[in-house]
Protein backbone atom coordinates (compact mmCIF):
# COMPACT_ATOMS: atom_id res chain seq x y z
CA UNK A 1 0.00 0.00 0.00
CA UNK A 2 3.22 2.31 0.92
CA UNK A 3 4.53 1.92 -2.90
CA UNK A 4 0.97 2.60 -4.51
CA UNK A 5 0.87 5.91 -2.35
CA UNK A 6 4.83 6.79 -2.99
CA UNK A 7 3.96 6.02 -6.96
CA UNK A 8 1.02 8.10 -6.95
CA UNK A 9 2.49 11.16 -5.07
CA UNK A 10 5.60 10.83 -7.34
CA UNK A 11 3.53 10.81 -10.74
CA UNK A 12 1.52 13.64 -9.43
CA UNK A 13 4.82 15.52 -8.69
CA UNK A 14 6.28 15.14 -11.80
CA UNK A 15 2.87 16.52 -13.35
CA UNK A 16 3.38 19.90 -11.62
CA UNK A 17 6.04 21.57 -13.43
CA UNK A 18 3.84 20.15 -17.08
CA UNK A 19 0.54 22.07 -15.54
CA UNK A 20 2.76 25.32 -14.25
CA UNK A 21 4.61 26.24 -17.37
CA UNK A 22 2.38 28.09 -19.11
CA UNK A 23 2.56 30.41 -17.35
CA UNK A 24 5.94 31.21 -17.91
CA UNK A 25 7.07 34.16 -20.36
CA UNK A 26 10.05 34.05 -22.79
CA UNK A 27 11.72 36.95 -23.74
CA UNK A 28 13.71 37.40 -26.49
CA UNK A 29 16.89 38.57 -26.45
CA UNK A 30 18.94 40.89 -29.15
CA UNK A 31 22.11 40.13 -28.62
CA UNK A 32 23.33 36.88 -30.26
CA UNK A 33 26.74 35.16 -29.50
CA UNK A 34 27.47 32.29 -31.49
CA UNK A 35 30.20 30.73 -29.56
CA UNK A 36 32.98 28.38 -31.83
CA UNK A 37 34.30 25.27 -30.51
CA UNK A 38 37.24 23.08 -31.64
CA UNK A 39 36.08 20.05 -33.46
CA UNK A 40 37.74 17.96 -30.88
CA UNK A 41 36.03 19.88 -28.49
CA UNK A 42 32.82 20.23 -29.75
CA UNK A 43 32.91 16.06 -30.23
CA UNK A 44 33.81 16.00 -26.10
CA UNK A 45 30.92 18.34 -25.23
CA UNK A 46 28.37 16.33 -27.81
CA UNK A 47 29.20 13.19 -26.27
CA UNK A 48 29.13 14.57 -22.54
CA UNK A 49 25.79 15.68 -23.05
CA UNK A 50 24.57 11.83 -23.97
CA UNK A 51 25.80 10.49 -21.20
CA UNK A 52 24.12 12.90 -19.06
CA UNK A 53 20.74 12.55 -20.49
CA UNK A 54 21.10 8.33 -20.74
CA UNK A 55 22.54 8.74 -16.66
CA UNK A 56 19.41 10.95 -15.98
CA UNK A 57 16.89 8.88 -17.80
CA UNK A 58 18.54 5.59 -16.29
CA UNK A 59 18.08 7.33 -12.85
CA UNK A 60 14.64 8.23 -13.00
CA UNK A 61 13.83 4.98 -14.28
CA UNK A 62 15.65 3.39 -11.36
CA UNK A 63 13.85 5.45 -8.75
CA UNK A 64 9.88 4.51 -10.15
CA UNK A 65 10.86 0.75 -10.82
CA UNK A 66 12.45 0.49 -7.47
CA UNK A 67 9.43 2.09 -6.16
CA UNK A 68 6.51 0.26 -8.00
CA UNK A 69 8.78 -3.25 -7.57
CA UNK A 70 11.70 -3.25 -5.86
CA UNK A 71 14.99 -4.28 -6.08
CA UNK A 72 13.87 -6.22 -9.67
CA UNK A 73 12.32 -3.46 -11.00
CA UNK A 74 14.69 -0.90 -10.38
CA UNK A 75 16.81 -2.52 -12.86
CA UNK A 76 14.36 -3.02 -15.40
CA UNK A 77 13.41 1.01 -15.30
CA UNK A 78 16.78 2.01 -15.08
CA UNK A 79 17.26 0.10 -18.40
CA UNK A 80 13.66 1.53 -20.16
CA UNK A 81 14.94 5.02 -18.54
CA UNK A 82 18.21 4.82 -20.18
CA UNK A 83 16.77 3.63 -23.45
CA UNK A 84 14.74 6.37 -23.14
CA UNK A 85 17.41 8.36 -22.54
CA UNK A 86 18.65 7.90 -25.39
CA UNK A 87 16.08 7.91 -27.58
CA UNK A 88 16.12 11.35 -26.29
CA UNK A 89 19.57 12.62 -27.55
CA UNK A 90 18.97 11.23 -30.25
CA UNK A 91 15.98 13.10 -31.44
CA UNK A 92 17.25 16.70 -29.56
CA UNK A 93 20.41 16.32 -32.02
CA UNK A 94 18.71 16.00 -35.16
CA UNK A 95 15.57 18.70 -34.58
CA UNK A 96 18.00 21.39 -32.95
CA UNK A 97 15.48 24.73 -32.23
Amino acid sequence: MRKLIAFFLLALWMLVPVSSSAAVVYRHNRHYRRTYYSPSYARHRRHVRTLKRVGVGAGGGALVGALAGGGKGAGIGAVAGGATGYIYDRYKRHHRE
